[in-house]
């Protein structure tokens, strides 16, 4: 007689977990962290309860750098994001590459005008945009050398980190993006 229980064996659980990309996981482990840091944050802060509401208005009363970052991030998102689900290769993939290549450089460049997490002094996150600059190159000369693997794992990979993650932490509350979209 065999018993069933609530769980499946180890084994396929094993190999399930193994088919989870390590983006994933880096994705997964940020939205963690995210989660635990905004709960923290809204409980020191009581009176910053969120309710969903969109306003532009802190873009619009924001300095140039920021809207200019924005904007970057914003078009480097959805270009990324239309480069990863179409087709690889299909006809615009290069003209929409170069394109996310500039947006990705514009928001890495205006980020160095931006201050104000840390006091006036750098963050943590510049160092992402300090990377941001170094790995467009490389991506650009492994699909020049006709290096594919390469070429995407290191653009798949500054998607992931400078778009998704860094995004997503772009939401804390208290900051711009949460004032947009959180803030009465």
């Amino acid at each position: 007689m065999t018993v069933k229980t609530a769980f499946p064996p180890a084994s396929s659980l094993r190999a399930l977990v193994a088919k989870i990309p390590g983006w994933g996981w880096q994705v997964g482990i940020a939205f963690a962290i995210y989660l635990i840091v905004s709960q923290l944050i809204l409980a020191a802060y009581p009176e910053a309860s969120p309710r969903l509401r969109f306003s532009l208005d802190p873009i619009i009363t924001a300095s140039v750098a920021i809207q200019i970052h924005v904007i970057g991030a914003i078009s480097s998102f959805m270009i990324g994001l239309i480069l990863l689900c179409a087709p690889k290769g299909f006809r615009l993939h290069k003209a929409l590459g170069w394109t996310w290549v500039v947006s990705m450089a514009v928001t890495a460049i205006s980020s160095f005008f931006i201050t104000g997490l840390m006091g006036n002094n750098y963050s943590p996150i510049h160092a992402l945009s300090a990377w941001t600059m170094i790995g467009l190159p490389f991506g650009i000369a492994a699909v020049r050398r006709r290096d594919i693997k390469k070429h995407r794992h290191t653009m798949t990979g500054m998607f992931v980190g400078a778009m998704v993650i860094a995004g997503l932490f772009s939401f804390l509350p208290g900051r711009l993006m949460w004032e947009i979209f959180f803030t009465a």
